[in-house]
Parts: structure tokens; C-alpha cells; sequence
């Protein structure tokens, strides 16, 4: 609806500066994303966009904020589903990497990354968010290892060497150095880590609470 899009002044919304940022990174790529550039998509004044959110860099993390936050709502839905762990760990790995080397949202990633050193908010911005994701995915895997889908592990460190081995083929994804350019690859890679690093339940494994020794102690 256009009441969505813009004000009754006829100023383009801070959702849709938004949104239209992400898919003009998906088009064009991040260096071709300038406050002016923008302000052409959308048919407004580069003047109104500054006034929202002041400079390029904070409209990009308002936008890496924007999509996360909607990915988060994805996440909520996913860990509600009845459905097996082994296919929420799936469905979740599929959330997370890039959909191809174009995906918007982990090329502001990969741009993010490379100013937090010297960025104190950028810095404190990323740790809130991959702070999300670490805690989905262990209510994820504990919820497995309750229900006898995954052997006992250590949910903390597994979520997050899992969660490192993510980033890292999203970012090969992202660059075009996986196999064709395409993000099956990085899919298939992640499905395998994740039965080495979260092995299904074994009743008659020594960590097993059924198990032989623990029975008898």
C-alpha cells in the first residue's frame, strides 16, 4: 500500500529507505550504495535520508538491524515448530547462510566485520546480534539432547564452533569462492560439520544416562 511506503507529506518511510537499500546492495553492491544514489531510487532528497539516520555508515547498520531482526522472528517461528531436532538444525543452517554471492545482508556483514576494530557501537552492534543466533542455537541443541535426538554435549561450545564454521563459508559464499558461485556447496559443507560436531543420541554409548556404567553406579 503506498500509505505503507510514505508519509501523507510524502517522505519515504525509514522502512522503506530500508528496505530499498538492501535490495539496491543486492543489485549493485555495497560501493555502488550512496546517500544520493539511494535518495534517486526512492524518489526523495539525499537531505532526508541524512536526517534519519545521519550518515552512511549508521543506514547501513540500521539496515543489517532491520534484516536481522526479521530473521530473528524466522528463528522464534522455527524453535516453536513441531518438527524433529535434526530438522530444525537443518532449517537453521539454511537461515543462516547466504542465499548467493549477492545476499545484501551478508555483504553488510563482511562490510561490519571489517570496521569494528575502530567502531566501539559497530563492535557492541555485532555482539548483540551474533549473540541472538548463539542463543537460538543452543536452545536448539539442548532441546535435542533432552528429547534423545543429540548425544550430551556441550551446547555452548558446539553452538558456537558450529556458529564460526557458518561464518566462514558465508563468507566464501559471499566473495564467489565456492564452487560455482553458488551457495549449495556451503549448504552441503554445513550439514557435515554439523553431524561431526552434534552426533545423534546412541543409547548404548558410555555417555548415554542408559548406559551400562551409569546404570550400575
Amino acid at each position: 500500500m503506498a500509505g505503507a511506503a510514505r508519509r501523507r507529506d510524502g517522505h519515504v518511510t525509514q522502512e522503506r529507505m530500508l528496505e530499498e537499500a538492501m535490495t539496491a546492495i543486492a543489485e549493485d553492491g555495497l560501493a555502488a550504495l550512496t546517500m544520493s544514489a539511494l535518495a534517486e531510487r526512492l524518489g526523495t532528497s539525499g537531505g532526508h535520508i541524512l536526517y534519519y539516520f545521519g550518515s552512511k555508515d549508521l543506514l547501513l547498520l540500521a539496515a543489517l538491524r532491520w534484516s536481522e531482526a526479521a530473521l530473528a522472528e524466522e528463528r522464534a517461528a522455527l524453535l516453536s515448530r513441531r518438527i524433529t531436532a535434526e530438522r530444525k538444525l537443518d532449517l537453521f543452517l539454511r537461515l543462516y547462510l547466504p542465499r548467493g554471492p549477492r545476499d545484501p545482508r551478508w555483504t553488510l556483514w563482511i562490510e561490519v566485520w571489517a570496521r569494528t576494530p575502530g567502531n566501539a557501537a559497530l563492535r557492541e552492534a555485532q555482539e548483540t546480534l551474533d549473540q541472538g543466533w548463539q542463543e537460538d542455537l543452543e536452545s536448539l541443541l539442548a532441546a535435542g539432547v533432552a528429547r534423545r535426538r543429540f548425544a550430551p554435549l556441550d551446547t555452548t561450545a558446539r553452538a558456537s564452533e558450529l556458529l564460526a564454521l557458518l561464518d566462514g563459508l558465508s563468507t566464501r559464499v559471499v566473495l564467489g569462492q565456492e564452487s560455482g558461485r553458488d551457495a549449495r556447496p556451503a549448504l552441503e559443507a554445513a550439514r557435515s560439520a554439523a553431524r561431526l560436531l552434534i552426533p545423534p543420541y546412541a543409547p548404548d554409548s558410555p555417555d548415554s544416562p542408559d548406559s551400562p556404567e551409569e546404570q550400575g553406579a
